[in-house]
């Protein structure tokens, strides 16, 4: 850890990335004082519990490559917690005494895998386990403690664990047995496997429309069960009654995705609504069917849980402003001491004119800067995902150094109702190229961007656009740099995890041998020799997602034909959770950028 002296020395952009942050506390249902959060107080990602009524906080797993899959069971006795190697999402569930003591098998008898859901029971003894491997496809186990593990689903497309009712007798998961990775179906079932209630949006294929499980109503005996659905063409919460079928839809009329959950004593619910890049908390009445809103500052909330008292805990940040973990009841929640992150610049909210509608892009820019400037395109992954107003410390990076930045929420990207999203079928990466195009347009046009200083980088889908586009686009990017991307489709396709085959089906419309011509045309390797950009390429070895052995064949193509390029390989999986680590890996990608762009002078 840095001592004062260093810290002082130390830039701005290396103190975000140092400065300890903390998650959204998970609290037991039957515990409310035991909680759960994640931190990178001692330079890696872990998992901590904290009682509350001590105030005392404990680190739970100390990994070298970090730990932040962990879950705390409803009577606050244990802390499951997922044990892979370096990163490779490969792997079994471990348990902790919250008190802490040695880690115990969590599940004995299920052999490793990729995980797939996971819902623990309040007796103590009980737990839903979902997992997902190459040969079996998707199978769920009840798990009891000093009992073998029961096989209660199976099947070859990627499905998952939703949730398990209050009383254990009832459990929601969500499965794309129609083969659509992109919109999954329900089923409950109880204890044995036998179904109770099924619930398919797709309609057999004709339509495309999505469910998802968010929660079994906190009551013993209660058989209404929260889900989210897309019948009016965004996310919008429903309470189904899986035991009569009635469904009771809220119709709250937010413009945004809505998501919810029940708070504790199941009369209402805490709703999460986004949109545009932005997003509100509201809490509605069961009974009166009241819609209010909580109170939140202007930014980004990225989790929120209503706790036993009414109150509401909320992990919210803007562009500007660090992320804080806040309560309606006042004050901060969690305040870890030490380095603190200096904030950066606010964020302008641009739309330009698209192929396919209206594009939102997010810019900042150094304070006082006028154009043009030298200009980043950082790009989300995803695809299904959305980049929004609140705090990133690589953007604020970027800008420190003398860049604009703007990031683009693309068709694909979540937040601006299904069509958007879902809108990149087929036409996988050319389409959200497009709209990066036509961004760019408007930067050059506009006076902000200078076109012979442009950078175009992202990590995972955004690595894989980088790397796309540098290809398709050759003369429109200065330089590439592209982590942990897609490279070579093909080969991603049959390397990756079995859950990301299903989602590529999807996207594409078949396997590489059905379609084979899609793939062609959406995978970078297609274009290597047309690029003309230096290109930078940071890749995990042991990544699960974006797979090291095609990332392998694009890099020889560059070597076979001179192309200036630079590979960095580091000992994790789909990124790193060690802060050193990340730190590393943006001074590269920082460097490189000025070497091969004439004229960018850095701000300290």
């Amino acid at each position: 850890m840095a001592r004062a002296g260093q810290q002082e020395r130390m830039p701005d952009w290396e103190k975000r990335f140092r400065a300890p942050r903390v998650s959204l506390p998970d609290w037991a249902e039957d515990a409310p004082d035991r909680s759960l959060f994640v931190s990178n107080a001692t330079g890696t990602y872990e998992l901590y519990a904290w009682d509350r009524s001590t105030g005392e906080q404990r680190q739970v797993t100390d990994r070298p490559n970090g730990t932040t899959d962990g879950v705390l069971s409803p009577d606050g006795a244990w802390i499951w917690w997922f044990d892979d190697k370096d990163g490779d999402e490969f792997g079994v569930w471990r348990r902790q005494p919250f008190e802490g003591g040695a880690d115990e098998p969590a599940a004995e008898g299920l052999a490793a895998s990729y995980p797939a859901g996971l819902a623990l029971g309040r007796d103590g003894r009980t737990a839903v386990v979902g997992r997902s491997t190459d040969e079996d496809g998707t199978t769920i186990h009840l798990v009891r403690t000093g009992e073998a593990p029961v096989e209660i689903y199976r099947h070859r497309e990627s499905a998952g664990v939703g949730d398990l009712s209050h009383d254990g007798s009832l459990i929601a998961i969500e499965h794309t047995e129609h083969g659509d990775a992109m919109h999954s179906a329900l089923r409950v079932l109880r204890p044995d496997g036998t179904a109770v209630a099924d619930l398919d949006d797709t309609e057999g294929g004709t339509r495309e429309l999505g469910l998802e499980v968010l929660g079994f109503a906190p009551v013993d005996g209660d058989t209404r069960l929260l889900i989210g659905h897309q019948r009016r063409g965004r996310w919008e919460p429903l309470v189904w009654d899986v035991a009569t079928g009635e469904q009771t839809d809220l119709a709250l009329e937010l413009p945004g995705d809505v998501s919810a959950e029940w708070y504790p004593d199941g009369t209402g619910l805490l709703i999460a609504h986004s949109f545009e890049a932005r997003s509100e908390l509201f809490r509605y009445d069961l009974a009166s069917r009241a819609l209010a809103e909580i109170p939140t500052p202007p930014g980004t909330v990225s989790g929120a849980t209503a706790r036993p008292d009414g109150s509401v805990e909320y992990l919210w940040s803007s562009a500007a402003e660090p992320s804080a973990v806040r309560s309606t009841a006042g004050g901060v929640v969690l305040d870890p001491p030490g380095l603190k992150s200096p904030g950066s610049v606010p964020v302008e909210d641009v739309w330009v004119e698209g192929p396919g509608g209206r594009i939102h892009a997010l810019v900042q820019k150094p304070r006082g800067a006028t154009g043009p400037l030298p200009t980043v395109f950082d790009i989300h992954g995803g695809p299904t995902w959305h980049d929004s107003d609140s705090f990133a410390a690589g953007p604020a990076a970027w800008v420190d150094h003398g860049y604009a930045v703007i990031r683009v929420n693309y068709r694909g990207s979540t937040g601006y109702g299904r069509a958007w999203t879902d809108a990149l079928k087929h036409r996988v990466g050319l389409i959200e190229l497009e709209d990066i195009a036509a961004v760019r347009e408007w930067a050059v046009a506009s006076g902000l961007a200078d076109p012979e200083r442009l950078v175009l980088t992202g990590g995972s889908w955004g690595g894989y656009l980088t790397l796309l586009g540098l290809g398709v686009q050759p003369d429109a990017w200065a330089v590439g740099i592209a982590a942990v991307p897609v490279a070579d489709y093909v080969t991603a396709y049959h390397d990756e995890m079995e859950a990301l085959k299903a989602m590529d089906r999807t996207l594409l419309g078949g396997t590489p041998e059905e379609v084979p011509e899609r793939f062609e045309a959406s995978s970078p390797l297609t274009y290597v020799d047309q690029v003309k950009a230096p290109v930078y390429i940071s890749a995990g070895v042991n990544d699960p997602r974006c797979p090291i052995r095609q990332i392998e064949n694009y890099v020889k193509r560059l070597e076979a034909r001179g192309a200036v390029h630079e590979v960095y390989r580091y000992d994790a999986g789909h990124g790193s959770l060690v802060v050193d680590e990340r730190i590393k890996q943006v001074r590269l990608e920082l460097e490189f950028a000025e070497r091969h762009l004439k004229g960018v002078s850095g701000a300290e």
